[in-house]
């Protein structure tokens, strides 16, 4: 591939991968059952077996057609493949918007809103809230290349991001991101002020300083002890992801029950599962997300991302919120996200934050788990940015 060429990219995995997949999962070995009611020795034997009963009726080649239906591209990005959707608007006046999904999640994240997005009319909206979307798969993720080479965190993608976009014709447009895809948007927003018009994020990374503990109101008492709890029991992932990648990732590679067991926990664990709230991540899309990072064999690629980011991210409060972000910056924060952020603690870090929205449900996955919102609150996010 020539350097700057961007090229249509169909998925059409052979069909000796997908007979491979189904004699494993014909053949797993299981332990026994967990010794705990709690849940606190981690994804139980009922759960994943019947995860894996669903994955061995799933049908690839369904989800194939729906990808596909999508226009997904490929190009190269300082020495790496990077696959995307881009889907531009019938609007003319369609506002450009990268958004940037995260771990255990993927482009799927984003699959239920393009058509909201990018065709408002057709889906309820106003012609002047189109969005023309370009949703990359980050680094070792999905169809974008497995890095042979040290270096891809979230600034790096960031880099990447903003020549895909210039290479797309795209001189000015917002960014979106919530996990990885926030502070790659972060970075981005930093990287680029003058293009990037407006940030959206769903995640915040921004904690508190000493003097915001020792402050701390009861409502922001009760997000530090959520914080506190969470990593004490929750970021199991990120500590041997940062760690050990590579020693993990044999068995993401070689063992589906392996990784629909690591991705499953996370992606049930981080959501909003209150029935009122809708259940969070259904068992069809973990299913769909899961079979993605076994036929493109990016568990091990994929979980790197935490290693890299342990060597690149700054460690304290106060480190990272010297990393100030000046563009507008909106908000979405949904009660379901493991690690909860206090306006006053973000101020610190976002000098033009435009709006604030805490929900009522929803979780980590806003596009699985909450599509409608998440695309109002895009929509309502962008709004004065495009008139600038």
């Amino acid at each position: 591939m020539d350097v700057t060429e961007i090229e249509s990219f169909p998925v059409n995995i052979p069909e000796h991968d997908i007979e491979d997949l189904q004699e494993r999962l014909g053949r797993v070995r299981l332990p026994e059952a967990e010794t705990v009611e709690d849940g606190t020795q981690g994804i139980g034997l009922d759960h994943l077996q019947s995860l894996l009963d669903v994955w061995r009726a799933h049908d690839w080649r369904f989800l194939e057609r729906r990808w596909n239906a999508i226009p997904h591209y490929r190009t190269r990005l300082d020495g790496l493949d990077i696959a995307f959707w881009h889907v531009r608007s019938p609007e003319a006046a369609a506002f450009p918007l990268v958004l940037t999904h995260g771990w255990p999640g993927s482009v799927l994240e984003f699959e239920s809103v393009i058509g909201p997005l990018t065709d408002p009319v057709a889906h309820g909206g106003a012609a002047e809230d189109a969005f023309d979307v370009v949703i990359p798969a980050l680094p070792g993720f999905g169809f974008s290349e497995r890095p042979r080479e040290r270096g891809w965190n979230p600034g790096r993608t960031a880099r990447a991001w903003a020549e895909l976009m210039t290479r797309l014709g795209y001189e000015r447009f917002g960014a979106h991101g919530g996990d990885w895809g926030a502070p790659v948007s972060i970075n981005l927003a930093r990287l680029e002020p003058e293009r990037v018009a407006a940030l959206h994020l769903t995640m915040p990374f921004a904690s508190p300083l000493p003097e915001d503990l020792a402050a701390a109101d009861d409502a922001e008492k009760i997000m530090i002890a959520k914080r506190d709890s969470f990593m004490r029991t929750g970021p199991t992932h990120a500590i041997v992801q940062s760690v050990f990648p590579q020693t993990l990732g044999y068995s993401l590679l070689d063992s589906p029950a392996g990784l629909a067991a690591w991705l499953g926990q996370a992606l049930v664990d981080f959501s909003d599962r209150r029935p009122e709230a809708g259940g969070g991540v259904s068992v069809a899309q973990q299913v769909d997300n899961i079979a993605l990072y076994w036929f493109t064999g990016t568990g091990a690629s994929a979980a790197r991302w935490y290693w890299e980011a342990a060597r690149a991210t700054p460690r304290s409060a106060q480190a990272q919120n010297e990393e100030t972000v000046t563009v507008p910056t909106a908000f979405t924060l949904f009660p379901g996200e493991p690690y909860p952020t206090a306006r006053r603690w973000a101020e610190h870090r976002y000098h033009d934050i435009i709006s604030w929205n805490e929900m009522e449900y929803g979780g980590h996955f806003a596009g699985w788990e909450k599509p409608g919102p998440l695309v109002s609150e895009l929509r309502n996010a962008f709004r004065q940015a495009r008139d600038h």
